[in-house]
């Protein structure tokens, strides 16, 4: 039988209206509304586009979501200088920062200057760390929404074992201590790997974020797995595409997720719910 649909979009929305419900009661009992700072630094069309949808969730919902646009030339100093003014804003509680940054940035210093406490995009070493500690505090929101997926289907990750194609500090290295966290075998494959197929050919949840389609062949899919596709790559003809071949893909899995509409709103919905956990921490 063909795949079932784990439609990101639906999923996202459902979680969107309970947030928006939280967020209206608290407001209620005059809680002041969660607030959100997006940082945004030049042109860039896909981030500009990132940051657009992140806002209005955040507009429907109820959290109040500030932007910063700043130009491509602005100095590592002077976004510090915000971050620092960020961090000790109480009506902030949650600090978003687009990437890519330009060139002239060092990333590592900037998200590490964020307060881990408002990180909601979960990629201070803190936060990491908290992680990989097995004490989760705020999470990367990708693979965070990535156990939401899991999780919508009511199949067990408990014992089963994963596979991971792709180890960058967003996806692939944190979805490894999400997935561990939540007691799977865990397989992280990579650039460096030599025996791809056999990995993927074990896998009962493939994870696949590499960003190149058709680099994953659906002959090496084993019959019954969950697919998740984080992949997004928009085609010389405008069409966007994931790693993975949906039409053949869907013929083996039990569960996949669809290019665009699966991985990418439970992005945003997961940021969501850190800032909101950001938030409760400050007015609990």
């Amino acid at each position: 039988m063909p795949a079932k649909l784990l439609d990101g979009k639906k999923i996202a929305n459902n979680i969107q209206s309970e947030i928006r419900s939280v967020i209206d009661e608290r407001v209620k009992d005059n809680f002041p509304p969660p607030g959100l700072a997006v940082i945004l630094i030049g042109e860039h069309a896909s981030s500009k586009i990132y940051v657009e949808k992140k806002q209005q969730a955040c507009k429907e919902v109820g959290i109040v979501s500030t932007l910063h646009h700043l130009s491509a030339e602005t100095s590592e100093d002077d976004l510090l200088d915000l971050i620092d003014e960020l961090n000790d804003n109480h009506s902030v509680h949650g600090i978003l920062v687009q990437l890519p940054l330009p060139d002239h940035m060092n990333t590592s210093v900037i998200l590490d200057y964020i307060d881990p406490m408002k990180d909601v995009d979960g990629f201070h070493p803190y936060n990491m760390g908290c992680l990989a500690q097995q004490r989760p505090f705020l999470r990367p929101c990708t693979p965070f929404g990535i156990m939401q997926l899991l999780e919508y289907t009511q199949e067990p990750v408990l014992g089963k074992h994963a596979v991971i194609v792709g180890a960058s500090n967003i996806v692939g290295r944190p979805m490894a201590l999400e997935l561990l966290l939540a007691g799977a075998t865990v397989t992280v494959a990579h650039r460096q790997t030599t025996d791809l197929v056999e990995c993927i050919k074990l896998a009962q949840i493939l994870i696949v974020a590499i960003g190149k389609p058709g680099v994953i062949e659906t002959s090496w899919i084993p019959d019954g797995a969950i697919v998740i596709d984080v992949g997004i790559t928009r085609l010389d003809d405008g069409n966007i595409t994931g790693d993975i071949d949906f039409d053949t893909a869907k013929e083996k899995a039990s569960w996949i997720t669809p290019v665009p509409g699966g991985v990418g709103p439970m992005t945003v919905a997961t940021l969501l719910m850190n800032t909101i956990f950001a938030w409760d921490q400050v007015i609990s």
